[in-house]
Parts: structure tokens; sequence; C-alpha cells
């Protein structure tokens, strides 16, 4: 079991002595969908890496997200405020988020170092940049970034 994975059970057996049950419902789909990926990668001791597990919680994120807009649109507030406190409960297992200077300077420095001049060029400046942000940015800001630093 893998170091992350291990926190998470930490942090599960927590929530049930607290009788957290947001902590403890979001928890559990989270070592499933863990699990789960550990399994489909078909190694043998069902470990996953914590890249790939940091971008397990990031999907778990998106997913909470959606169904947030889902909830608000069909009018079910109480919904989307359990969806939002589930989403602070995995907010906790990613590093630090980079500011928007952070994130700019970075685009900006993979643009000259590809020498990339318009949005055709996107994809060499992306790899640089998801590479250099290693996961601390989501892609959607980024890649948002990098069409303005193109356009």
């Amino acid at each position: 079991m893998s170091i992350f994975a291990e926190t998470v059970m930490d942090d599960l057996k927590t929530a049930m002595k607290a009788k957290d049950s947001v902590a403890l419902t979001t928890l559990r789909a989270l070592k499933t969908a863990l699990t789960n990926a550990a399994i489909e990668s078909g190694n043998k001791d069902n470990v996953i890496e914590e890249a790939d597990a940091l971008a397990i919680v990031r999907k778990q994120i998106k997913q909470r997200n959606d169904s947030i807009e889902q909830f608000e649109s069909a009018g079910r507030p109480e919904l989307a405020e359990t969806e939002k406190a589930e989403i602070a409960v995995l907010e906790n297992y990613l590093p630090a988020a980079m500011s928007a200077e952070e994130v700019s300077a970075i685009v900006a420095a993979a643009v000259t170092e590809t020498g990339a001049s318009s949005r055709a060029d996107m994809g060499k400046v992306m790899g640089i940049v998801q590479a250099k942000t290693a996961g601390r940015v989501d892609g959607k800001t980024l890649s948002l970034e990098v069409i303005k630093h193109l356009a």
C-alpha cells in the first residue's frame, strides 16, 4: 500500500471515530477509486503511484463540481452544499495550488522556450507547462492561460 493510500485509510478511521459522515462518505469513495485504479493498472501489489492518486483526487473533485452545477440548475442547493463539503475534504489531499502569477510566468517561459506563436502550437506549450506545474494547477486553467499568451 502506498503512503497516499495509507493516509487515506488513517483519515478514514479518524472520520469513523469522529462520526463525520461527510468525510466518511467522501473518503470511502476515494478509497474505492484508488483500489479500482490499482486493480486496473494490473500490478501485482495493487499499489498506485502518488501522481496517479492525485489525478484520481482531481477527477473526484471534477465529478463533484459537475454535480454541483446539476444540483444548482435543478434547484437543489442542499445537495450542492453536500458536494461542496466533499470537495473541501478532497482538497486536503492535493498539493498547494500555484498562484495566477506563477502560472502566467511558467506559461510565458514555455511559450518562449518553444517559440510558439499561434494556437496551433498550443500542444507543445501545454506539454511543457503540465510537466512544470506537476498537477498543482487544473488543466482548464492552464489551457486558458496558454490561449491568453498565444492570442
